[in-house]
């Protein structure tokens, strides 16, 4: 369905202030297509980008048959073929098993997030190379030789991850490292003598070990408070690489000589380094930067240290990339804030490059969608909060528009400048969207990070008030009419900022969030163990004194105090954010009549794998705010 909006704009073009007296106003009319959700989901989501073993194809994972399944590129051709055909879980490729055309993929159940290792035979055959009940386990890698696979799996203690070491050959398995102490295992050694073991202690402090098998010496390299992160060993194993925000605002990337102890910072700029790592013969660094709010992707050569310059894509953010293991090619995913990623290939020999895939749904044109702005605004003690910011092409001084704002997952999560269905169907269907990196946010420097601990649904809150004072400023938007949506821990603020301050926003939706902190932090999986205390200590232990403080920001025993509309979305399996939390606040709600639309989906989790219901939600989410927002009726006082 397509509906042509004919609106007027005035243009206001004022000359240089030598001419400030002459001032033209035209008028234009612009034409402005609206989307359905169908048409916004016809979109293909296409991730991953292993390439296999003669470098011929890659891997990937697309959800254009309705969930994710396995598909191989033909590098040469362009032509993709499915490679799982599975109408129930999401499957996602791992790698092509070395020295065979047989496939690794991986796969949850209903959402549960307990990922096995599934091998995939040239046959079409598939096993459970980990099984076990309410087992997780995480791909680690190949071992040099290629022979072996190791992963973590928390099989024999749901609690913690224990190392094992897989033989391709036969697929037997052995424990190489037994974990008792709620560990993280990051990289191993290519002799596999040594291993990076992290241990978290806040949400923004780390302890960094660096254990040697033989003689069972633990070294530790986090001689100073702060974050500390693996990147991986150097190919002769004379170097150990970490990134970390010792002494600094932001995450730089460090190397440290195992033999002598000595650390050097190899990069660093005024933005945190997410990751580094070396190509597999050490050719190139790749070096992903946050900055704001934005991918920053540098390719260095390792030799020299000079920059590997990309190949130019018009309006394109590279998001990353993956060198091949002769390190000739290039995989590249690429998109921006008003179109879907793609994979390219790039040859370092001849420097061509070719476009893999085409994700956008042809019906839409990106004329019609909007670019993402980051934007700041000063909150309630003067503190400078950033945001991304989504204008719809139809507001105007005169056609004023409705807005929400909208609240990262997390906490620490942040708003990023990407293309995001919902949001562009949401800004196409006339909405202004503002999404606030609350104070709490990462990648803002890690004071910035801190500054939400043992205090969510306070300060935080009040960032995403002063947001929507932000958007009442702007001469186009609607100022009666802001509302407030988010996922998860988004989720939770939607219902902090209706129950706390029901009287800021009209209506609120609130899609898999948390509603009683008290609940949710005794119920997390087991397999969290190594990362509870830290968690406990940036939100609060229910098992303390603390739990006064988690009852009194839970919105589900203050929900007498909600006021306006609100729309839950719940997925039934989802293991963080249980479905009885959602079942109760909207059980409370009803109770003082207030309007509530509660949309459960039984076979999803925390957030949606299958396109079927990401059309059914979010359709819906658009009607309750055409119906409460765009349309405000009069609700209880």
């Amino acid at each position: 369905m397509k509906k042509i909006i004919l609106m007027f704009l005035l243009i206001s073009v004022i000359a240089c202030k030598k001419e400030d007296s002459t001032k033209e106003i035209n008028k234009q009319t612009k034409e402005i297509v609206q989307y359905s959700i169908e048409q916004f989901y016809k979109n293909k989501n296409v991730n991953g980008g292993a390439f296999n073993n003669d470098e011929t194809k890659l891997l990937v994972n697309s959800n254009e048959t309705g969930i994710y399944n396995v598909f191989e590129i033909n590098i040469k051709s362009g032509q993709k073929k499915q490679i799982t055909f599975s109408k129930k879980e999401s499957f996602f490729a791992i790698d092509e098993v070395p020295g065979s055309k047989d496939i690794l993929y991986t796969a949850d159940k209903g959402g549960d997030e307990n990922n096995h290792i599934y091998l995939l035979a040239k046959d079409s055959s598939s096993t459970d190379l980990t099984p076990g009940d309410e087992v997780k386990v995480n791909f680690g890698g190949w071992s040099e030789d290629k022979k072996f696979m190791f992963y973590s799996s928390n099989k024999r203690d749901k609690k913690f991850f224990d190392l094992y070491k897989m033989n391709l050959t036969d697929w037997k398995s052995n424990m190489i490292y037994k974990n008792e102490k709620g560990l993280n295992i990051g990289a191993v050694s290519n002799d596999e003598n040594t291993f990076s073991i992290s241990k978290s202690i806040t949400t923004s402090e780390d302890k960094l070990f660096l254990f040697n098998r033989k003689n069972k010496k633990m070294t530790e390299i986090s001689n100073k408070p702060g974050v500390y992160n693996s990147s991986g060993f150097s190919k002769n194993d004379q170097y150990f690489y970490y990134t970390t925000d010792v002494d600094k605002e932001f995450t730089y990337l460090v190397q440290y000589e195992i033999a002598t102890g000595k650390k050097k910072v190899i990069f660093e700029t005024k933005w945190d380094v997410m990751y580094s790592y070396l190509s597999e013969n050490e050719k190139y660094r790749i070096i992903g930067i946050n900055e704001d709010g934005k991918t920053n992707l540098i390719i260095k050569e390792n030799k020299t240290g000079k920059n590997i310059d990309f190949p130019d894509i018009p309006d394109g953010d590279i998001k990353g990339v993956n060198i091949s293991e002769s390190e000739k090619l290039m995989r590249l995913t690429v998109g921006a804030s008003k179109s879907t990623s793609n994979i390219y290939v790039y040859n370092f020999e001849d420097r061509s490059l070719k476009k893999l895939t085409n994700t956008m749904n042809p019906e839409l044109d990106a004329d019609n969608l909007v670019s993402a702005e980051i934007v700041r605004f000063k909150s309630f003690d003067g503190l400078e909060i950033p945001a991304i910011y989504y204008k719809p092409l139809t507001a105007s001084k005169d056609n004023k528009v409705p807005a929400l704002v909208w609240v990262h997952g997390g906490p620490g999560g942040q708003s990023r400048v990407g293309y995001f269905s919902l949001i562009q169907f949401l800004v196409n269907h006339g909405y202004a969207i503002l999404a606030v990196n609350n104070r709490g946010s990462s990648g803002y420097g890690k004071s910035f990070f801190k500054m939400d601990d043992l205090n969510h649904g306070d300060k935080d809150l009040k960032d995403c008030i002063w947001g929507k004072k932000w958007l009442q400023e702007q001469n186009y938007i609607d100022a009666d009419k802001i509302g407030i949506i988010g996922g998860s821990y988004g989720g939770y603020m939607t219902m902090a900022a209706m129950t706390f301050t029901p009287d800021e926003f009209k209506v609120g939706v609130n899609i898999f969030g948390v509603t009683n902190w008290l609940r949710t932090l005794k119920s997390i999986p087991p397999h969290w163990e190594s990362f509870r205390e830290a968690l406990y200590k940036e939100i609060g232990d229910p098992f303390t004194k603390d739990s006064i403080r988690l009852y009194e920001i839970s919105p589900l025993f203050h929900a007498k105090n909600v006021k306006n509309p609100v729309m839950v979305l719940q997925g039934a399996n989802d293991p963080r954010v249980l479905q009885v939390e959602s079942d109760e606040i909207v059980n409370e709600m009803r109770k003082n009549n207030i309007p509530v639309e509660y949309v459960l989906f039984p076979d999803e989790g925390h957030g949606f794998r299958k396109k079927e219901n990401e059309i059914k939600g979010y359709g819906q989410v658009l009607l309750f705010l055409d119906k409460y927002l765009k349309e405000v009726q009069p609700v209880k006082s």
